[in-house]
């Protein structure tokens, strides 16, 4: 056939589906692949809610939000120009295809209903840990496999040695040495760099960390301490220092110390997927299911209507959390600001974006270290 779709076998669709799918292909010979909203429905069928996509006709421009790969219709030909399905991967097929697709063909949504996904306990989204380390490595194997480049610098930046974070420790490491690490042993970092305005910061690093080729130590100014000061004059101060221009990385990455559970893994995700999708600037996320009330002087109201069926895209919530921040340094250099521009984002499984605020937080992560 001219085109294939995926059905899960506890999925269904509607009856005019593949009619109104296959239309639009047969309409637009440069069309690659094209999907449409779908309802959530329960383990007996009952609607939970409907998923309702961006518009994008005028509304998107950055394709780092994958289609539903079990409802999207695909144009054969050029399927197997790019390869096909590969068979590497146990999961997150429709991600793989659309990461090749939106590189190479257009794509396009039908804001109608015409699928419904069945969730419940033993289905695989329950299992958000398999999902995203799946997409991670499928990011990373297209950037080896169409040699993009991702070298990049990362930026600790610590106010002083009377920064509160500075001494915690988390079984018997500090979470300054515990992020130093997780920054050397990241793929696509070339250089590490710990800014501070106190060289004594020094001694509390491992003697293994400051002899390594890799790591630099940066004297911060006085001036970009300053609480209502923009990190982006210690991203300028550390280029100026390092003689960092376009073509020496494509990317600068801050990292946080009160996040020690990250990894390596995460941190090279968050540069690949800035490359992948071509964003200016991306950040560490989760989605924030729960309904967010403001008080409006008469009461608490809740914030753009949560608890209706319909749940926009565009009114979907996110909280930065796991403390990574990346701006791509022509970007960066030309508008001298962090978080700009198409503004990606990595989504983070639940243990690596706890922080630690107090004792409480210090305890969670001290079990799960």
């Amino acid at each position: 056939g001219n085109y294939i779709m995926r059905l899960d076998a506890d999925d269904y669709l509607e009856e005019n589906a593949l009619e109104l799918l296959s239309n639009e292909l047969d309409v637009d010979a440069e069309l690659g692949l094209v999907f449409p909203d779908y309802f959530i429905v329960d383990k007996g069928g009952e609607l939970i809610e409907r998923h309702h996509r961006h518009d994008f006709k005028k509304e998107v421009s950055l394709y780092d939000q994958a289609a539903h790969g079990a409802c999207t219709m695909i144009r054969v030909d050029f399927l197997r120009a790019l390869g096909g399905y590969n068979e590497n991967y146990k999961c997150q097929d429709g991600y793989e295809l659309w990461v090749k697709f939106i590189r190479n063909y257009k794509v396009k949504n039908l804001n109608v209903p015409l699928f419904s996904y069945r969730q419940h306990g033993s289905n695989l989204t329950s299992n958000e840990n398999r999902i995203l380390g799946t997409r991670a490595q499928i990011n990373a194997d297209f950037i080896v496999n169409n040699e993009i480049n991702v070298d990049a610098i990362a930026i600790i930046p610590i106010r002083s040695l009377d920064d509160k974070f500075i001494k915690i420790e988390v079984k018997g490491e500090s979470l300054l040495n515990i992020k130093i690490g997780q920054a050397l042993s990241a793929k696509n970092i070339k250089k590490v760099v710990l800014s501070c305005t106190d060289e004594q910061i020094l001694g509390l690093v491992k003697d293994t960390y400051r002899n390594d080729a890799q790591f630099v130590f940066h004297n911060r100014s006085q001036e970009s301490i300053r609480y209502n000061q923009s990190l982006a004059l210690t991203v300028t101060e550390v280029f100026e220092a390092l003689q960092v221009e376009n073509e020496n990385f494509e990317a600068a990455v801050l990292l946080d110390i009160r996040f020690p559970m990250i990894s390596s893994i995460n941190i090279n995700d968050a540069i690949n997927t800035l490359q992948l999708f071509n964003s200016d600037s991306l950040i560490s996320v989760r989605n924030f299911p729960n309904m967010i009330f403001q008080h409006d002087g008469s009461g608490m109201k809740p914030v753009l209507e949560q608890d209706k069926f319909t749940k926009l895209e565009r009114e979907q919530l996110y909280e930065h959390v796991g403390g990574i921040t990346v701006v791509r340094n022509s970007s960066f250099i030309e508008s001298k600001s962090i978080v700009h521009g198409k503004v990606g984002h990595i989504i983070l499984d639940k243990k690596s974006s706890i922080g630690i605020e107090g004792a409480t937080d210090l305890k969670i992560v001290e079990s799960l270290f």
